[in-house]
């Protein structure tokens, strides 16, 4: 049985987290005007894989400003939009996963247009993402969250799930999905899309700084008095 929001411990725990976060590097908030079109943050997720932000952000915008819109990338050959995404770190592999997601919605929905989301449950919007073409579950929370949609879904990349992990709030083996599924029950209720957003960014701040996947630095670590990891002895 799902708990009620709020009334696992591990909540308090996501409160403290979040307040030590904000002590350690200050607010982390994605301006209005910054939040992007469902279909940018799309595109954006499908090619990123294992890419930085901002290759993938260079990326999104010069397909975007060289094509025109978003069904001239899907009509455009694989190998040259693997010549357009040399900052990706899988460029073939992104050229063809980018075309077979956007070609997919054309034959859905006529265009790539997602504005039909905005009429769905968040769930069932994440649900008809996932059945696209390299759309996995942290591409579709982040369209939810993170564009203009705003919604209350909270992205996890491989440092938010490590760092879950490790506190001990999520298994010790749970993928991404699975990572959504056990956090989304225990957000605070009162956190706003916003809050999950900055949650998902100080997070993932933590993770590329103390929390590094292969030497952590436990010691000094904001996280460390509420982490099954870091409270042993070193």
């Amino acid at each position: 049985m799902q708990l009620p929001l709020g009334t696992d411990p591990r909540t308090d725990t996501l409160r403290r987290l979040h307040t030590a976060l904000i002590g350690r590097f200050g607010r982390i908030i994605r301006p209005p005007d910054k939040r992007r079109s469902p279909e940018w943050v799309l595109v954006h997720g499908v090619i990123g894989a294992q890419t930085k932000t901002a290759a993938s952000n260079a990326s999104t915008d010069g397909l975007l400003a060289e094509y025109g819109s978003w069904e001239a990338v899907a009509a455009t050959p694989a190998q040259e939009l693997e010549a357009r995404l040399q900052r990706q770190t899988f460029p073939s592999v992104a050229a063809q996963r980018l075309k077979d997601c956007l070609n997919a919605i054309i034959a859905e929905r006529g265009a790539v247009d997602l504005r039909h989301l905005s009429n769905l449950e968040t769930a069932q919007a994440m649900a008809w993402l996932e059945q696209l073409p390299g759309v996995a579950r942290k591409n579709s929370a982040g369209v939810m969250n993170a564009s203009t949609f705003n919604r209350k879904a909270m992205v996890i990349d491989g440092h938010h799930r490590r760092v879950m992990q490790r506190m001990g709030i999520v298994p010790a083996k749970a993928d991404t999905a699975k990572t959504y599924d056990a956090l989304m029950p225990i957000v605070p209720p009162e956190w706003s899309a916003e809050d999950m957003d900055e949650h998902h960014l100080l997070l993932k701040k933590l993770g590329q700084t103390y929390c590094r996947p292969r030497k952590p630095e436990c010691h000094g670590c904001p996280a460390r008095s509420d982490c099954d990891t870091g409270t042993r002895p070193i």
